[in-house]
């Protein structure tokens, strides 16, 4: 087992992938390196092995699908995950890694809101869009994660193997922040530099294709972390709706003795019955939420103490 393993996903990215490399050697000179391939068709691969990094490759396309690999052969104490497009310094690095290994931190997120990301990143949608996502999910997780979608994170190996990864894309980031958040696993932020790519050095994030991607993450999460907030909202709406409508009819009827619009009426009832139906289903969801904690709580007892374990035969 690795004590610190430091986690490099690569599409494309000869241009920067041996700075990276060199950077991490200079700040972090004990770190195992592992450079993932995804399907680079530049010189990315032979670069990161003549830079000394362990290069594996993942073929099925998509940053999800790399880290997912990733989590899956790697053991370590402490993991490292940047980006090979050097946009990230890494004097904030051993602050992040000794979070995890001397303060018990599962999750360390480099935060790149706080410090130089506006005035470094040229593409206005993204920005708009990181903020736009913190402030989403810590209003809907009540969290603090000051930079959700960021790339720079420092985990513990109990946080890594109890993470099932499902996002394919860009995605990814949100997916692991909303799962710390919900199980909670210790989060601490770090602020971080940001510093643009270099000149043509290109992103592989499509501004509002993944944009989509991660709201729609983000809408998925929140249903199936926060089932009885979830669907009590749609339930409160829905009932809301059947009496703005149902209390005129009812008014009608109390001072005619007749109801003159039955169709309003019935429409409003099935409404109103979607609404408690609506509220059982977050009910029932809730219950299943709450022993999928206790399952949670099992699992990450059963990871660390492997990890207690695999300490002691590599002392």
């Amino acid at each position: 087992m690795d004590n610190v393993a430091v986690l490099i996903p690569c599409y494309n990215e000869a241009q920067t992938i041996a700075k990276v490399i060199g950077d991490v050697q200079k700040t972090i000179p004990d770190a195992v390196i592992y450079v993932y391939n995804n399907n680079s068709t530049d010189d990315t691969e032979k670069i990161a092995k003549e830079c000394g990094a362990i290069v594996r490759n993942e073929y099925k396309q998509g940053k999800g699908n790399v880290i997912r690999r990733m989590f899956r052969e790697i053991d370590a104490k402490c993991y490292l995950m940047i980006d090979g497009d050097d946009t990230y310094p890494l004097e904030s690095a051993p602050e992040m890694i000794d979070l995890v290994l001397n303060k018990n931190s599962d999750m360390v997120v480099g935060d790149r809101l706080s410090s130089t990301y506006f005035t470094e990143n040229k593409r206005p949608f993204h920005n708009f869009g990181n903020s736009l996502m913190r402030w989403g999910i810590n209003k809907l997780f009540r969290a603090d994660i000051r930079d959700i979608m960021t790339g720079y994170r420092a985990m513990s190996y109990d946080f890594v193997k109890t993470f099932p990864v499902f996002s394919k894309g860009f995605e990814i980031e949100t997916e692991m922040s909303i799962h710390a958040v919900n199980y909670n696993l210790q989060v601490d932020n770090v602020v971080v530099e940001y510093r643009d790519r270099p000149a043509g050095s290109e992103s592989k994030l499509n501004t509002l294709p993944d944009g989509f991607k991660v709201i729609r993450k983000m809408y998925t999460l929140y249903r199936n972390y926060r089932p009885m907030e979830f669907f009590g909202i749609i339930a409160f709406l829905l009932m809301i709706v059947s009496l703005i409508f149902m209390v005129p009819v009812i008014g009608a009827y109390a001072e005619t003795g007749l109801v003159e619009r039955f169709p309003t009426l019935i429409a409003c009832g099935f409404v109103f019955m979607a609404g408690l139906l609506s509220l059982f289903t977050g009910m029932i969801l809730k219950a299943v939420d709450s022993k999928d904690r206790k399952d949670f709580e099992y699992r990450y007892t059963r990871i660390h103490d492997r990890l207690k374990s695999a300490s002691k035969e590599n002392n």
